[in-house]
């Protein structure tokens, strides 16, 4: 069984304006990644948004010293970006989309995520979004020592440091066994 986790795409994130923005670069692969998530989708297998949500009165959350306030809650910046909106908003209800709010680069960390994973049998993880070279390779280092088997789409991740950007490619396929599409 697989699934595929869709990676803090939102407003703050690839938006021109976003607080913490990867912008052409997070821009570029939004079709592609409404593509793969489509694809998931309508495949039966499930689609999780993993998506932070911070609030910037929390003196005591490492995130807040190291970058400007971006996915507070109750903002549109932590809104999901473009046409990635359209397709949760439709699709929200249904069984086998999920959203899980994360307060940590990693989707696993402080999260049910992988006991709801694990209650659907799956093993292979998809991931999609940004940045990757933190929030998703933080992601994939965790699924990784947790057993899931990764696909990483080349064209559906993206971060605002390219040189981070490749070395996490890297790291993904010859460290921790990833796919690359």
């Amino acid at each position: 069984m697989r699934a595929l986790l869709s990676i803090d795409y939102t407003n703050d994130f690839v938006a021109t304006d976003g607080n913490l923005t990867t912008g052409k670069a997070g821009q570029a692969i939004e079709e592609a990644l409404v593509a793969v998530t489509k694809e998931y989708f309508q495949q039966g297998d499930l689609v999780v948004f993993a998506i932070d949500g911070h609030d910037p009165s929390d003196h005591y959350h490492p995130e807040n010293n190291l970058f400007p306030a971006h996915n507070v809650i109750g903002t549109s910046g932590r809104n999901l970006y473009g046409s990635l909106a359209d397709f949760y908003q439709e699709h929200q209800k249904k069984d086998n989309v999920l959203w899980i709010d994360k307060r940590h680069y990693s989707a696993f960390s402080g999260t049910d995520l992988d006991i709801r994973l694990r209650e659907r049998g799956i093993t292979e993880l998809c991931l999609t979004g940004v940045c990757t070279d933190i929030c998703v390779l933080h992601t994939a280092v965790d699924a990784y020592n947790l057993g899931y088997q990764l696909i990483i789409p080349e064209k559906a991740v993206a971060s605002f440091d390219a040189i981070g950007h490749t070395w996490a490619l890297n790291h993904f396929e010859n460290t921790l066994g990833a796919k690359i599409s």
